[in-house]
C-alpha cells in the first residue's frame, strides 16, 4: 500500500466568498466546487458549513470551511506564526518575482525573497491569517537536494538526541540570494 497523492488540504476561513475571491485574484486559483450542509456527513453533528475547493495546480486542491456557528478562528498560541503554512511551487525565479510584485501592488505585505538553498520563497498572509509561501526551484536544486538526501537520516538521528541543529547541511543556507 502507498498513498497516491494528497486529495485536498482544508483550512478554516472567516468568509468563504472573500476567501475564494482573494485566492482567485492574488494567486490565480480557479474556484472548483462548493459544498454546503447543515449536518456534518461524517459525524452527523448539526453544524452548518460552506466547504469551498480551489485549484492549486496539477491536481492539487486547496479547500476551506466557513463555520458560522462556531467560535471565531484562533491560532495555537504556542506555535509561532511562521511554522504553520501552506507552500505552493511556481515555475521559476521570474514568476516568483512577478507574484511578489503583483501581491505588493494589491496591498499584500510580502516577506522575502528568502534563499533556502534548493528553492527560494516569499511569504505572506491570506485574509484568514494563514501564512502562505510561494517557492521556486533554485538553478542548483538537483545538486542541493542530492546533497541534502545524503545527510537526512544522520541529521534526524542527531536532532533526536540533542534537539539542536546538526551541522550536516549548513551549506543549505550559506549562500546569499540576490534579487
Amino acid at each position: 500500500m502507498k498513498i497516491d497523492r494528497i486529495h485536498h488540504v482544508a483550512y478554516r476561513c472567516r468568509d468563504a466568498k472573500e476567501t475564494v475571491e482573494w485566492y482567485g485574484r492574488m494567486l490565480k486559483m480557479d474556484f472548483l466546487l462548493a459544498i454546503a450542509e447543515d449536518l456534518v456527513p461524517s459525524t452527523k453533528a448539526p453544524d452548518p458549513y460552506m466547504h469551498v475547493f480551489l485549484d492549486a495546480g496539477q491536481g492539487n486542491v486547496l479547500a476551506f470551511f466557513e463555520l458560522p456557528t462556531q467560535p471565531p478562528m484562533g491560532r495555537d498560541p504556542n506555535t509561532p506564526a511562521w511554522v504553520q503554512h501552506i507552500a505552493f511551487r511556481v515555475k521559476d525565479r521570474a514568476e516568483l518575482l512577478d507574484f511578489k510584485a503583483h501581491l505588493e501592488v494589491e496591498g499584500v505585505d510580502v516577506l522575502g525573497v528568502t534563499d533556502h538553498g534548493a528553492f527560494h520563497s516569499i511569504y505572506f498572509f491570506d485574509p484568514n491569517g494563514h501564512r502562505v509561501e510561494l517557492a521556486c526551484p533554485d538553478p542548483d536544486e538537483a545538486d542541493m537536494l542530492r546533497r541534502m538526501d545524503a545527510v537526512k537520516w544522520q541529521m534526524l538521528e542527531d536532532w533526536s538526541k540533542t534537539k539542536r541543529a546538526p551541522p550536516h547541511a549548513a551549506f543549505f543556507h550559506q549562500r546569499e540570494f540576490k534579487q
